[in-house]
């Protein structure tokens, strides 16, 4: 942890993929005060005891074996019974794209190495479809319209073509694409 740089190390070899990263947590102000925070429980532990704690988050100094029932008991409190610490990072890959961040940062952010391993967490909801189509009303609302025609696949339009080129609605096919098979 560099508390100065604001940033959380991962050194290489120390996550599950072997891969080292940062997090640059002073560039999110709760976060940021979430661990000053704990950087000042600890120093202050540190200073008690005379001892060193190399841990940010640790047990009276010593490092945490499981959270399981804390984890259990917050669920339990913020009335959300089931909740897997793993959501959290589905949680946090939604949250970054729909906040507009590219999806190779968020990708590096969350240490996913592939795009398919990324897709899993980037979850598409029902309200994220329901905005998708409001931004394309939006979009048409101010688009500006342009005269458009209705051709069935099986003409073949040349734009440059005027409209008394185009064969007629009921069928047929254009001699360059009879040509072409």
């Amino acid at each position: 942890m560099d508390h100065a740089g604001g940033v959380v190390r991962l050194e290489v070899g120390s996550t599950k993929s072997g891969a080292g990263r940062i997090f640059p947590f002073a560039a999110l102000p709760t976060l940021s005060t979430l661990m000053r925070t704990q950087r000042e429980r600890t120093s202050l532990l540190e200073r008690e005891r005379g001892v060193l704690c190399p841990w940010v988050f640790h047990r009276n100094g010593k490092p945490i074996q499981s959270f399981r029932d804390a984890w259990l008991g917050a669920c339990e409190r913020a009335e959300v019974p089931g909740r897997l610490v793993h959501d959290l990072r589905r949680s946090a890959a939604r949250s970054l794209v729909r906040s507009g961040v590219p999806e190779r940062t968020a990708m590096a952010l969350l240490g996913h190495k592939t795009r398919s391993i990324f897709d899993r967490y980037n979850i598409v909801s029902e309200a994220d479809l329901a905005d998708g189509v409001r931004k394309l009303a939006a979009f048409r609302a101010v688009a500006p319209s342009e005269p458009r025609r209705v051709v069935s696949p099986s003409q073949s339009i040349d734009p440059r073509a005027s409209t008394k080129d185009v064969p007629p609605a009921g069928g047929g096919v254009s001699p360059a694409v009879r040509a072409a098979r």
